[in-house]
């Protein structure tokens, strides 16, 4: 991830935390989530002179990747954990 994809992803997350902070993500179906960072996304589509439905593909590329990291974040740390009681 590039340091300006970084810098997109979170912008949105930031915003998504004010706009959708009282909901559900599990529970609130992703239309829904879309619909309320449409704002965002039309802001950031403006400023790269990019479609609105390019903003939307690569935030949930970007969303998927660093959901992948964090995974494997959590599960080094695990590993360390684990390598640490086996001492």
């Amino acid at each position: 991830m590039t340091k300006e994809q970084r810098e997109m992803l979170t912008r949105i997350n930031e915003y998504a935390e004010k706009v959708m902070a009282d909901i559900d993500p599990q529970k609130t179906p992703i239309s829904y989530q879309l619909d309320k960072l449409t704002p965002i996304m039309k802001e950031i589509a403006e400023e790269k002179q990019m479609a609105l439905s390019d903003v939307f593909i690569e935030y949930m590329d970007l969303a998927s990747e660093a959901s992948v990291e964090m995974e494997n974040k959590l599960q080094e740390s695990l590993k360390d954990i684990e390598d640490d009681d086996k001492k």
